[in-house]
């Protein structure tokens, strides 16, 4: 028996607001999902109820800090006058050398000097429209040292300097290429972008390399598996090697 089209409208309706319960189970944050599978069925047979259900914000993208890309990191503050031996003060300062007074968000101040005016903030010297576009696109909120080093990444790669960072080499044609973003940074010519003071590249290669060589130096102690030990233990091979490892003074004392 065929029903009249008028009575399966309830019918249908009441279908489709149970398949928009089901999908918001799915979708609350909190909501236990008895099978992907059933949802992925559930979303393909009712796309149109699917579609109306807003969508989880993507999640923060996230670059990995490798010893060459931390060393061009320390570079740029030491370049911005932030590097303050590498303490974490360097990601409060302000242009002027001020300090903001946290770090949840820029503080997006003009500070004035005798020749410039400026809003730059963090160890990176972030301009705020400059670190509006940045945390929009990696999806950050705030301000820290972890966020300040991701946007500072992210800026390295959008001027399209990555793959010779990753090199672990630092090049003029490096320092050029970074010189848009920071007015510290020599071009190919040995000048500021902006006409601004600028560190000589010597001397940024000089703190570059040093760094990278410290920053390997502690990866490869802290990845040198451990040696076996000596056996047997009582033989002479594993008697001299321990006094070896004593060193002369407990040599010394043994005899």
């Amino acid at each position: 028996m065929t029903l009249p089209r008028s009575s399966s409208r309830p019918a249908r309706s009441v279908q489709l607001g149970l398949a928009g319960l089901a999908l918001l189970a799915l979708v609350v944050p909190g909501a236990q999902a008895a099978d992907d599978q059933a949802a992925a069925a559930l979303i393909q047979a009712h796309p149109h109820t699917a579609m109306a259900l807003p969508l989880p914000p993507p999640p923060p993208r996230i670059f990995a800090i490798t010893p060459e890309r931390r060393a061009l990191l320390n570079t740029i503050r030491y370049a911005e006058g932030t590097w303050a031996n590498g303490e974490d003060v360097g990601y409060r300062i302000m242009f002027g050398g001020g300090l903001m007074p946290s770090l949840e968000r820029h503080p997006d101040r003009v500070v004035r000097t005798a020749r410039y005016a400026s809003a730059a903030a963090g160890a990176y010297q972030f301009m705020p429209f400059t670190w509006s576009m940045v945390s929009r696109s990696l999806g950050f909120a705030e301000f820290g040292p972890q966020v300040q080093d991701q946007g500072a990444i992210f800026l390295i790669q959008r001027r399209g300097a990555l793959a010779l960072a990753d090199q672990g080499l630092f090049t003029p044609l490096l320092a050029a290429k970074l010189a848009p973003e920071w007015a510290s940074f020599p071009t190919l010519a040995g000048r500021s972008y902006y006409g601004q003071p600028v560190k000589r590249f010597h001397d940024l290669k000089r703190f570059y390399d040093d760094n990278l060589a410290r920053l390997r130096g502690q990866l490869t102690v802290a990845t040198e598996p451990p040696k076996p030990a000596c056996t047997p233990a009582t033989s002479l091979r594993c008697q001299l090697e321990n006094l070896e490892r004593l060193g002369p003074k407990s040599r010394t004392s043994s005899l």
